[in-house]
C-alpha cells in the first residue's frame, strides 16, 4: 500500500525546509528588534476554550477528540485562545505592556484552497495592557517591518485600516440598531471576498430597506485619503463617532511617522470577521494577480475578560507562512539564499587514501569552531571531489595531501576566486576565513 501525506499538509524535504526557516528566522528577527518575547503553548487545548471565544460553532472548524478522561480536546486552530489563558494565569505578575510573539504549528478542519491549508505555521503578534493609538501603530508598523524585510514595497501590498468602534457608530447614528451590527459587519467583511453580485445580494439580507441598503453600500466604499474626508463628514456631531476618527486618523499618522504610511490606506470595507475585534482593524493585501489577504488583525477590548481573566485591552495580528510563501512565489522574489539546504564553508578533500584520517580529525576541529564543514564519504580522485565540493556550494576547499605530510600545511582554494594559497594547519583551525 501507497502512503500520501494527508490533504491539506504538507512535506518539507529540505529545499522545502530552507524556504520555511527562512521566513520563520525573519519573522523572528523582526519581532526581538520590535521589542517582542517569544513565547509558545501546547498544541492541545480543552474544547472549551474554543467555544468560550467563538461559540458551538467553532467544533465544526477544528480538530478534536476525546482522551481517556474523557476530556474533549481539541488541536489549536489558532493562537490567541491560548495567549489569553496564559496571560490571564498570571495577570498581575506581568508587567505591562506585554508584547509576546509566537510562531506556532496550527491546524483547521477546512476545505484545502489556495493561501489556506489545514496545517501552517502561524506568526502571532500581541501587545496586551495597554489601549493607546501608538500600540495600534506600532503592531500594524512590526508587520509591514516584515513585509520590507523580505523585500516587499507599496507596489506589492497595501495595508488596509479601520475602527470598527467607528462603523458601529455610524451604523447606530443611521437607525441601525447595535443588535443587527454583528450579521452587518460579517457581510461588509465580505465586500472584497465576493462577486460585486453576491455583495449585493448579501447587503439585500442584512437590510430592512432600499435606504439601508444604499447607506451600507455607500459606507463599505469609504476609502482612501477621499472616504476619510466623506466619513468625517458623516461623523460629525455624533461624539462617539468622532471620537473613533480621531483614534483612527491618530493611527494613520503615527504610520506617517514611523515612515510606512506609503503601505497603508483607509478603508471601510476592511472589518475583519471575528466577532471579539473592537477597535483598529487591518488587513494587508497583495497587489495584482494576487489580490487576496496576506495578513490581518486589530485591537480587542473584551477577550480576556470573557475567557475568566481581567479587563485587559490588547492589540495583535497573524499571518501564515502558507500565504507569505505563496505571495513571494508568485512575484519570484525568494532570493537563491533562502532555498539553501545546507552551509558548507569548507570542503576537505584527501589527496591520497591514507590522508583521509587527518580529515577526519580537521573537520572535527573546525566544526567544535562552529565551521560548515564537509568530506567526501566515498575515496575517490581529487576531480570528482572538487566537483562533489562545488555541487555542496562549498566557500573554500581544502586539499590535504603532501604539503601536510610533509610540512603540516594545507592547500586552501577559494571557490569564488579561485585562487590557492598553502597554509599551516594549526592557523587554518584558529581563522578559516583567511
Amino acid at each position: 500500500m501507497k502512503f500520501q501525506a494527508v490533504k491539506g499538509t504538507r512535506d518539507f524535504y529540505p529545499e522545502d525546509m530552507a524556504i520555511r526557516n527562512w521566513i520563520t528566522e525573519a519573522w523572528r528577527r523582526v519581532s526581538l528588534r520590535n521589542g517582542f518575547e517569544e513565547y509558545d503553548g501546547p498544541i492541545l487545548e480543552l474544547l472549551d476554550l474554543y467555544r468560550a471565544k467563538s461559540g458551538e460553532g467553532i467544533v465544526s472548524e477544528l480538530f478534536h477528540l476525546t482522551d481517556r478522561g474523557d476530556r474533549e480536546l481539541a488541536i489549536r486552530p489558532e493562537m490567541t485562545p491560548t495567549l489569553a489563558r496564559m496571560i490571564n494565569a498570571r495577570a498581575g505578575a506581568l508587567p505591562r505592556p506585554i508584547k509576546w510573539f509566537s510562531m506556532p504549528r496550527l491546524c483547521r478542519a477546512e476545505r484545502p484552497q489556495r493561501g489556506r491549508l489545514r496545517e501552517f505555521f502561524q506568526w502571532n503578534i500581541d501587545i496586551v495592557g495597554l489601549d493607546d493609538a501608538v500600540t495600534d501603530a506600532e503592531c500594524i508598523f512590526v508587520a509591514l517591518d516584515f513585509f520590507r524585510e523580505i523585500g516587499l514595497t507599496p507596489a506589492d501590498m497595501v495595508m488596509k485600516v479601520n475602527c470598527r468602534a467607528l462603523l458601529a457608530a455610524l451604523l447606530s447614528a443611521r437607525g441601525f440598531a447595535p443588535p443587527r451590527h454583528a450579521a452587518i459587519f460579517a457581510v461588509l467583511d465580505k465586500r472584497d471576498k465576493l462577486p460585486p453580485e453576491a455583495f449585493a445580494e448579501a447587503v439585500e439580507k442584512v437590510c430592512a430597506s432600499a435606504g439601508e441598503r444604499e447607506t451600507l453600500i455607500s459606507i463599505s466604499q469609504a476609502r482612501g485619503t477621499e472616504g476619510l474626508e466623506i466619513v468625517a463628514r458623516a461623523a460629525a456631531g455624533d461624539a462617539r463617532a468622532e471620537s473613533s476618527l480621531a483614534r483612527l486618523r491618530s493611527v494613520l499618522d503615527l504610520l506617517h511617522r514611523m515612515e510606512v504610511g506609503e503601505y497603508c490606506s483607509f478603508d471601510m470595507g476592511v472589518v475583519r470577521g471575528l466577532a471579539y475585534y473592537t477597535g483598529t482593524v487591518f488587513e494587508g493585501f497583495g497587489r495584482g494577480g494576487f489580490s487576496r489577504a496576506i495578513c490581518g488583525g486589530g485591537r480587542y477590548d473584551q477577550l480576556l475578560e470573557s475567557l475568566g481573566g481581567p479587563p485587559m485591552s490588547g492589540v495583535g495580528f497573524g499571518t501564515s507562512d502558507v500565504v507569505i510563501q505563496e505571495l513571494l512565489e508568485e512575484l519570484g522574489r525568494i532570493p537563491s539564499q533562502a532555498r539553501t539546504t545546507r552551509r558548507t564553508e569548507v570542503f576537505l578533500i584527501d589527496a591520497a587514501p591514507e590522508m583521509f584520517d587527518a580529515v577526519l580529525v580537521l573537520a572535527a576541529r573546525l566544526r567544535r569552531r562552529g565551521v560548515g564543514a564537509e568530506f567526501s564519504y566515498r575515496r575517490q580522485s581529487l576531480g570528482k571531489q572538487l566537483k562533489q565540493a562545488s555541487a555542496a556550494g562549498a566557500l573554500r576547499v581544502v586539499i590535504v595531501g603532501e604539503e601536510y605530510k610533509a610540512r603540516g600545511h594545507l592547500v586552501v582554494k577559494d571557490m569564488a576566486s579561485g585562487r590557492q594559497q598553502e597554509i599551516p594547519a594549526d592557523a587554518f583551525c584558529e581563522n578559516p576565513c583567511m
